[in-house]
């Protein structure tokens, strides 16, 4: 695994050698966690908000059978057809057997991190299904043949020099125009097009009520209500944990949504779907992928309540410096670095690791997810399972063998600053991984216990 392209180590490093884009990519995440504070602290139950959200979520997932079938049956006297999928597979193939259905080969999507879990587009293409993503972020990815690096702002990564000439090659735009909102109009252009002439649109769902057997789909563009209102048939994607018990507890969430993921006070569309038009079919597809491995998880069972805001992404120091590619996985950050694992703990065996455990994510988290204890967890988990890296579980053991025995302790720190005055090239090295990006510290002349000893009869007087 140490010596794997793929993992984050080896990915963020790629990401490092450009460190103009890792300082703006850092600043920006940055700025909009500032942005959250200042929309917290207008809010003097902020607090009490959070903890309310985090309660209404675990009762949720203390009774998700009760709810989902609550969901289920409010859904289908409305008019909505119900599909229930056990995996991303499962999922996929139902989404593919509408189109086949309705003799669709095209469609409009808006952002869904569920459909990108899936692999959904992919899956799709290669049965011969186009795919449009009508997010601006998402459709400038997709043009680009990437993932989204963030579950909030897709191409953060990306300048706007470099989506000036994507839109040169795939829209025809004039090459050289970086302008903002020359190439928003650009794609807001190109996109009428395809909302226009697909008679299918596929959203997520950022919450589900089963008291109502309705669902909500928050964002800034309207993109998702653009096509869903056009569309002929409209299949909205969904994880199990989206379920909340009751249309009241919408006040609670939309508070914290927006602020925490932009630091907006809400969302600009927060549209409700509850029954298809005249004419139209609305599918619902519940998915659960892994999530009720992890409901059946006590260490990790919180880490459902997430409620996709990116907040722990826009905080975290080691996220903002090695960009959301070098997670290789759909969501990225602290919070992806949970719930990777449980779907493959050999894969993402390198993710828990990609943390301070600083707990700036749990503090930012609008559903008060312990993130950095289930990190801990995890890598506990996942060093138990054998799956951590030979180098790393050795040294830790090595660590642990010299931190438990005083005088091989003395005695190691000891060689350590004679080797280190006396042959320094031996750690200013390549293959030292902290001396890669840092100076090493000069080695003191006498350790803090020698200067105790010495001076603790002065501090006493």
């Amino acid at each position: 695994m140490g010596t794997s392209t793929t993992t984050h180590a080896s990915l963020s490093e790629q990401f490092n050698a450009d460190e103009a884009r890792v300082n703006w990519h850092d600043e920006t995440l940055w700025w909009v966690r500032q942005k959250r504070d200042k929309a917290a602290w207008t809010l003097p139950e902020w607090e009490e908000l959070r903890e309310t959200a985090s309660r209404i979520k675990h009762n949720t997932l203390s009774n998700l059978h009760q709810y989902l079938l609550s969901f289920e049956e409010k859904a289908l006297a409305n008019g909505c057809t119900v599909h229930w999928a056990a995996n991303a597979a499962e999922h996929n193939e139902i989404v593919l057997n509408i189109l086949r259905d309705q003799k669709i080969d095209q469609l409009v999507k808006s952002k869904s991190m569920l459909t990108e879990e899936c692999h959904l587009n992919e899956y799709l293409a290669a049965n011969g299904i186009d795919v449009t993503d009508t997010d601006l972020g998402e459709r400038i990815v997709q043009l680009a043949k990437e993932a989204p690096s963030h579950i909030v702002l897709p191409c953060i990564h990306k300048k706007k020099e470099e989506i000036g000439e994507l839109f040169h090659e795939h829209l025809g735009t004039p090459a050289g125009n970086a302008d903002p909102l020359f190439l928003t109009r650009a794609a807001r252009a190109h996109l009428r097009e395809k909302f226009l002439t697909r008679r299918v649109a596929i959203t997520g769902v950022n919450f589900a009520v089963a008291e109502t057997g309705e669902f909500v789909v928050c964002t800034n563009e309207g993109n998702a209500d653009m096509g869903a209102h056009l569309a002929d048939v409209h299949i909205a994607c969904m994880g199990i944990e989206k379920l909340i018990p009751e249309r009241k507890h919408l006040g609670v969430f939309l508070r914290l949504l927006a602020r925490s993921a932009t630091g907006q006070p809400i969302t600009t569309y927060s549209s409700h779907f509850v029954k298809p038009r005249p004419g139209q079919q609305l599918h619902i597809i519940l998915v659960d992928n892994g999530r009720s491995t992890q409901l059946g998880r006590e260490d990790f069972r919180n880490s459902l309540k997430c409620i996709r805001c990116g907040a722990c992404m826009n905080t975290c120091p080691v996220y903002r410096r090695s960009g959301g590619h070098s997670y290789h996985t759909a969501i990225a950050g602290p919070i992806g670095s949970i719930l990777a694992p449980n779907l493959d703990m050999k894969k993402y065996a390198d993710l828990p690791f990609a943390s301070t455990l600083c707990g700036s994510c749990s503090n930012v988290c609008p559903v008060k997810i312990d993130i950095h204890n289930q990190l801990y967890q995890w890598r506990q988990e996942i060093t138990r399972a054998g799956y951590a890296p030979a180098g790393k579980a050795a040294a830790m053991k090595a660590m642990a063998m010299g931190l438990s025995k005083p005088g091989w302790y003395r005695l190691g720190g000891k060689i350590a600053r004679r080797m280190m005055r006396a042959i320094p090239f031996l750690f200013n090295n390549r293959l030292n991984a902290w001396y890669k990006q840092r100076e090493m510290p000069a080695p003191p002349k006498e350790t803090f216990a020698d200067w105790y000893r010495k001076n603790k009869n002065q501090s006493n007087q």
